[in-house]
């Protein structure tokens, strides 16, 4: 017998929440793909309502935010700042993120922080000709 509490059923530890969030945010990939595949929600969001999408994507990862895209990770996910995994591929002025995240359908104009207002107050004139490519009459 152990001295530990058990985790309710179907709720991952604040270990495992972290751990996952440290595979997206180091791009690993293939071991998150295993964590996925385990039960671990693809649009889990941790304390500053970043989604795992979120963070792969601030963090530069194009594979990791192709797979989780793949596996269906929502691209409205607006995190307490008001910003979502579009806002930070323009932030970090990555057009392989935004045109991937474009192509999953990602608004840029949701949230209070959106990518095309981002585009505009940093001085992100090819994302916002990339941003306005992808915009339907």
């Amino acid at each position: 017998m152990t001295d530990q509490a058990a985790e309710p059923t179907g709720a991952p530890s604040a270990e495992v929440v972290q751990g996952v969030f440290d595979l997206a945010r180091d791009g690993l990939t293939g071991p998150l793909g295993e964590m996925l595949d385990a039960g671990v929600p693809v649009n889990m969001t941790n304390s500053n309502g970043d989604s795992l999408l979120i963070v792969a994507t601030y963090s530069q990862h194009l594979d990791t935010v192709t797979e989780l895209l793949r596996r269906g990770a929502d691209t409205s996910v607006v995190n307490a700042m008001g910003q979502t995994a579009l806002a930070c591929a323009v932030f970090r002025n990555n057009e392989d993120l935004l045109r991937v995240l474009l192509d999953a359908d990602a608004d840029p104009l949701l949230g209070a922080n959106p990518a095309a207002a981002i585009a505009d107050q940093f001085g992100l004139s090819r994302m916002r000709e990339v941003i306005e490519s992808y915009d339907q009459p």
